[in-house]
């Protein structure tokens, strides 16, 4: 009764975020531990309503979502939605340079809107290292039903989260790296929280079925094939391909992509497989793609996949791009967006690396290594709270310095459009997400990045994402509008590598403080840290 009246009372106090026009879907989750055996060993996983991994959020474009989270762990907790780009409201965003974490045994509703969204995504607990633990989950976003989308609709819709995963619990890894060490090996690999053929999914032979996969790992990319099928690639992270044909994609630490698969082979079962990508040990795991008319077991050995080849992998990343005559959210075509003739205003160069700093392990950008502050900066900025934070903390390029400490926080202009290029000198893979916003993916190559990579770019049909890998001894760049006000998180998708500094905060600014480019402050909102006893608005 109690999570009823909540939930009534702050939609209706807090209608004004969004458009009142579109529907509303309600969820009342209770975040809770649970014993769970995903590798056959009993270990603590994060629950949500006593799921691992936790409900899916099934939406249509522009749709809000009233989401009302319990916090029944010993600690405070937060969520935040990868992909979800949170448009003029980064108050929602749950990371901790936004949010004030739900203490312990409290509750906290989200009010989000997906708009002008479609596509897979997901979302995943972002304090301390609770991600090791579950507490993540699918996000489907289908287009409004006026919307034409560029394929037929197919005969089912399976998300599949998978990823790395260790035995020791979050507590232990934790602390590991709080003592300045590095991660161990993963234990091994889980589709939808479950080992070797824990998951079938039933298909009818001759129809054409949907695969969304996102890998919600710590550390590993991974490779995606499905015994004796191929698969077309028609969506990545909300935007829809080029319908290129693969036997296998890797998925990237933090990336999500979409497939359709017709069932066109002899009825039997075929084994689904998930790899690890560049590792020195491969690491398998399958499930079972089940023909409903079968009598006969999946059979031969998994089908292999690529292993430590990069070339492979960027050769197959840039085949990857945009469909410009298909419709997105909106009616009009993906490619109406000519971004190749939008003239950059700023280049931002961003370098990781791995300092010892004070004898422990960290990881950085262009040299610094992200702390904490006590304030959330999105409320340190709202309530101008001096000493939390500083503009300019970290450069617009790499400094070659050695590493150092500090809440790092950029400056950006609302309405700007920047060139940002990754540039990765070591010999593990990277993958960066930012918040809040897409990008298109110009250009990707190995060696040194210079002003002359420029003329390698792609103009004209590059995809548009919000997660992108960066090769060893490699670059990135990328095209983004910085169309999104707000305080936005961008960071290693490596989850050891985000915990140990190898992040920032992106705060894109707007002088003219209007609800038109920023939503005020919830009246729900938690304060914390120096914000505490401070008022939001009236009730």
């Amino acid at each position: 009764m109690t999570s009823v009246v909540i939930l009534a009372v702050t939609a209706l106090v807090l209608l004004g975020f969004t458009n009142g026009e579109d529907p509303y879907r309600f969820f009342t989750w209770n975040v809770s531990y649970g014993d769970i055996y995903p590798l056959g060993v009993k270990q603590q996983g994060i629950l949500i309503n006593g799921q691992f991994p936790g409900p899916q959020i099934e939406t249509v474009t522009n749709e809000n979502l009233i989401v009302s989270v319990f916090n029944s762990l010993d600690e405070p907790f937060l969520l935040s939605w990868n992909g979800i780009q949170q448009r003029r409201n980064s108050w929602q965003d749950g990371v901790y340079g936004t949010n004030c974490p739900i203490p312990p045994g409290q509750n906290f509703t989200y009010i989000l809107q997906v708009k002008d969204q479609i596509g897979s995504f997901f979302y995943f607990p972002s304090l301390a290292f609770h991600k090791a633990a579950g507490g993540f989950g699918g996000i489907k976003i289908f287009s409004r039903s006026v919307i034409p989308v560029p394929f037929p609709p197919p005969a089912g819709d399976y998300t599949i989260l998978a990823g790395d995963w260790f035995r020791q619990n979050h507590t232990d890894l934790k602390a590991i790296l709080d003592n300045g060490l590095n991660l161990p090996f993963p234990d091994g690999l889980l589709i939808n929280g479950r080992g070797s053929n824990g998951n079938t999914f039933t298909v009818d032979q001759g129809k054409t079925y949907r695969f969304r996969i996102s890998n919600v790992g710590l550390s590993t990319s991974i490779n995606f094939r499905i015994q004796g099928h191929k698969m077309l690639l028609v969506e990545v992270e909300g935007t829809h391909t080029l319908q290129n044909t693969y036997e296998s994609l890797d998925i990237h630490l933090g990336q999500s992509y979409s497939v359709l698969v017709t069932c066109d082979q002899p009825a039997q079962d075929y084994y689904i497989v998930v790899s690890t990508r560049f590792t020195s040990q491969v690491l398998t795991t399958t499930s079972i793609l089940h023909y409903s008319n079968s009598a006969l077991s999946a059979s031969g050995p998994a089908p292999g996949g690529p292993t430590t080849e990069i070339d492979w992998s960027l050769n197959q990343a840039r085949s990857i791009r945009q469909n410009l005559t298909a419709s997105g959210p909106r009616p009009n075509p993906q490619g109406s967006y000519h971004y190749g003739l939008v003239n950059t205003t700023r280049t931002i160069r961003l370098a990781n690396s791995a300092p010892s700093i004070n004898g422990k392990q960290r990881y950085a950008v262009n040299s610094v290594s992200f702390i904490p502050a006590d304030t959330p900066l999105k409320l340190a900025d709202h309530y101008n709270i001096q000493g939390v934070f500083s503009l300019g903390s970290i450069p617009d390029s790499p400094t070659g310095s050695g590493g150092y400490l500090q809440t790092s926080v950029m400056a950006a202009d609302f309405r700007s459009f920047v060139e940002i290029v990754f540039e990765n000198s070591e010999d593990t893979v990277q993958s960066w997400h930012i918040n809040g916003h897409i990008f298109f993916v110009v250009g990707m190559d190995g060696g040194q990045w210079s002003p002359a990579s420029r003329s390698s770019y792609n103009l004209r049909d590059a995809i548009s994402r919000c997660t992108i890998q960066v090769y060893p001894g490699s670059w990135t760049a990328l095209y983004m509008p910085l169309d999104n006000v707000g305080m936005w998180n961008v960071r290693s998708e490596n989850w050891a590598r985000q915990y140990l500094g190898q992040q920032f905060y992106l705060r894109v600014y707007s002088p003219a403080n209007s609800w038109r480019d920023e939503y005020p402050i919830p009246k729900n909102a938690l304060l914390c840290g120096r914000a505490s006893g401070r008022k939001t608005r009236p009730l």
